[in-house]
């Protein structure tokens, strides 16, 4: 077995401290303190297609989680802009929402970060763990590509706290900072974590501007210019309270959390017109319960049930049209920027339970049963006009049951992982209609099977063998189904995706050696896709979600790395190769059967190199240089068949360099690290999607504590 079940916080269950206590007349008392492997480790060698990502050393550097995450085999995340701007996460070739998004084994947007992952401050996540196409069945999900898991602070021993600061380019300032107590006789236990961002975004871009000259006013001429109307704010605060380590409880906490952010829009996706006013926002509020408790050596369960409040903003009122350089240069005819004029408000509720029940039938034995059902409603006001999709009544109810059977056998030489798993889905709009006060009930409801293996062999010497297939349905989501309120119109028409997932690979984890410790990993991946459901552009600057009937993602992808004795050096290299295409000659997109899916890179790699000097003023201090180089190649913005060559729009290659360096110093228990950081050392232009220009080369500092 891979030593227990894992906390969904990160719990080391496996920890065991006996000691020795000496009989009367004994003076001598030995402890011996044995540990067990911690999560990491255990998911690392589980059957699992799971890469787990650390980010201790990332906490005391200013790249933020979406960078950290891109670092990683077959992982993009791609942004908009800077700090706050939208992300696209992908894996494998799937993307957005066919990938689920965790916190501590809860849905990320139901436990307080609405904002997405890449804007989740790193020094608050402990490590992350990314499933790869089969997702366990404990997170009661219906994803389709795989899943992430942010682990937080999972310790519940003594008293701990930490702060960071960052500040740099672009007017951007990042505090985080958490502390925890337990009071030991009791078993009462208390965390509060926060954090504030604030950037003003305002990084050059090459645009094109009319010309100024007499004899060649008005055409159009290349210039840079700084974004002007793209800054940044975000606030939040998690509060937790309760009991740890009683007898009828291993756990019994309430948490608590409020967050907020606030975002200026500076441009059309594609980076063509600029805008002066327009601005979103979301406030998100909730709670949620944790039972944790073992019924007797061969029982455990672990239950969460909570709430959460959504509101989101977005107000489109101007009357100006903005030039490049920020100057309103005329009067509109009528307000709105990125369309007709806009001050919407959309609320949303959320009340979700997960529960997972484990049986240990024997030391190599265990089933596994989760229940997850979540119910979502939502509705908005739209202070603009009368009739407006966006103030319809909707809601949305999803059930999702597995079940799983793990075994271990020839002393935990294979491990073998059955799942299956029910999906149940029903939605309800009440949609208004072109006569006021008059609105049309629509239904929709499904049922879905799926079911799925994870195999790993151990062959000995650190070398491992996996494989895993799953068959896998998701079923929509509310901003799929129900658009959003920002850039997306509704499909109340789209059809859950169902998948085939399979992966074969090896991994090598050796353990200290002579030559120092070596580390490995490549993996085959297969995601035959029905209904695989795609944000394509609509009408002006919106977007809305389609089904392609049929989609298939064939791909590699392999990492490498090696660290030296004592630490000193270590380098690290991945790269990721992957075909997604369009493969039913169906429907409204049978013009392109055969295509790439646009706007997805398919070829990306890593290198990062570190560079450490232990004891270098101090007995307990250390001087670390860490490099790191990412290449993106060039892939079509729309569908690669669609006009001609000359007419085809791409994002080009990219080779992008960034360099770190931290000193570190520590007393005890208590560590301080400075960082200084150089983000694209080259300057080089960076685009992710739809021609929108990334931030060029940008400085920032770094100071973290830890008590």
């Amino acid at each position: 077995m891979d030593g227990g079940l894992v906390d969904g916080d990160g719990a080391r269950e496996a920890d065991v401290v006996p000691s020795v206590r000496p009989d009367a007349g004994v003076t001598l008392v030995r402890e011996t303190v044995v540990r067990g492997p911690g999560a990491a480790e255990r998911l690392r060698e589980s059957p699992q297609a799971v890469v787990v990502v650390a980010t201790d050393e990332a906490q005391k550097q200013s790249a933020d989680l979406g960078e950290v995450l891109a670092r990683s085999q077959g992982v993009g995340v791609r942004r908009g802009g800077g700090l706050g701007s939208s992300t696209r996460f992908s894996l494998n070739g799937l993307t957005d929402d066919q990938v689920r998004f965790f916190l501590d084994g809860l849905p990320l947007d139901l436990a307080g970060w609405p904002f997405g992952i890449a804007n989740v401050p790193v020094n608050l996540v402990e490590r992350v763990e990314v499933y790869r196409g089969v997702v366990p069945v404990r997170f009661g999900a219906d994803a389709l590509g795989g899943a992430v898991n942010l682990v937080s602070d999972g310790e519940v021993r003594g008293a701990g706290a930490f702060a960071s600061y960052q500040a740099g380019s672009f007017g951007t300032h990042r505090l985080s900072a958490m502390a925890r107590a337990q009071h030991q006789p009791s078993g009462l236990f208390a965390r509060v974590s926060g954090f504030a961002d604030v950037a003003d975004n305002d990084y050059p871009v090459d645009v094109e501007v009319p010309d100024q000259r007499p004899q060649t006013r008005g055409q159009l001429v290349p210039a840079r210019v700084y974004r002007f109307h793209d800054g940044y704010r975000a606030l939040g605060v998690t509060a937790e309270a309760g009991l740890v380590e009683q007898p009828f409880a291993k756990r019994l906490l309430l948490k608590g959390f409020v967050n907020d952010f606030r975002r200026d829009l500076q441009t059309n996706p594609a980076m063509e017109v600029p805008y002066g006013e327009v601005t979103f926002g979301r406030f998100s509020a909730g709670a949620n319960l944790r039972y944790l408790h073992r019924l007797g050596p061969m029982a455990k369960v672990d239950v969460t049930g909570g709430y959460s409040f959504q509101r989101s903003d977005f107000l489109d009122v101007a009357t100006c049209i903005y030039s490049w350089f920020g100057r309103c240069t005329l009067e509109r005819q009528r307000p709105g920027e990125v369309g007709e004029a806009r001050d919407d408000t959309l609320r949303e509720h959320g009340a979700f339970v997960r529960g997972v029940l484990e049986l240990n039938l024997s030391p190599a034995h265990a089933v596994r049963v989760s229940v997850a059902p979540t119910v979502v409603s939502r509705d908005g006001t739209d202070r603009r006009r009368v009739v407006s999709p966006i103030a319809a009544r909707r809601a949305l109810a999803s059930f999702v049951i597995g079940s799983e059977y793990q075994a271990s056998l020839f002393d935990g030489r294979l491990e073998n992982l059955a799942f299956g798993k029910l999906y149940a889905l029903g939605a309800r709009s009440t949609e208004p209609t072109a006569v006021a006060e008059v609105f049309r009930e629509l239904d929709t409801s499904l049922l879905r099977f799926g079911a799925g293996d994870s195999l790993r062999v151990r062959l000995g010497g650190g070398l491992f063998a996996k494989a895993s297939y799953e068959y896998a349905t998701r079923l929509p989501r509310a901003d799929e189904l129900f658009g959003d309120a920002v850039l997306t119109n509704p499909n109340l028409g789209l059809r859950p995706e169902a998948s085939h997932n399979a992966n074969l690979g090896l991994t090598l984890l050796t353990g200290r050696m002579a030559s120092g410790q070596w580390r490995g990993d490549v993996n085959a991946f297969l995601r035959e896709t029905e209904n695989l459901i795609v944000l394509l552009p609509a009408f002006g600057d919106r977007f809305r979600n389609e089904n392609v009937l049929g989609a298939r993602s064939l791909g590699v992808e392999a990492g490498a790395g090696w660290t030296s004795p004592g630490d000193v050096v270590a380098l690290d290299l991945n790269g990721t190769f992957f075909d997604v295409r369009n493969v039913r000659g169906e429907g409204a997109l049978e013009p392109f059967e055969g295509d790439r899916i646009p706007n997805r890179p398919f070829l990306f790699a890593n290198a990062t190199l570190v560079l450490q000097w232990p004891g270098l003023f101090l007995v307990d201090d250390r001087l670390s240089f860490t490099w790191f180089t990412r290449f993106v190649g060039e892939f079509f913005e729309f569908w690669e068949s669609a006009g001609t060559r000359e007419s085809k729009r791409t994002v080009p290659s990219q080779l992008l360099h960034s360099a770190a360096l931290t000193y570190l110093v520590r007393v005890d228990r208590r560590a301080l690290s400075f960082t200084g950081e150089v983000q694209n050392l080259t300057d080089a232009k960076a685009f992710d999607f739809f021609g929108a220009q990334r931030p060029g080369r940008a400085v920032f500092f770094k100071v973290t504590a830890e008590l």
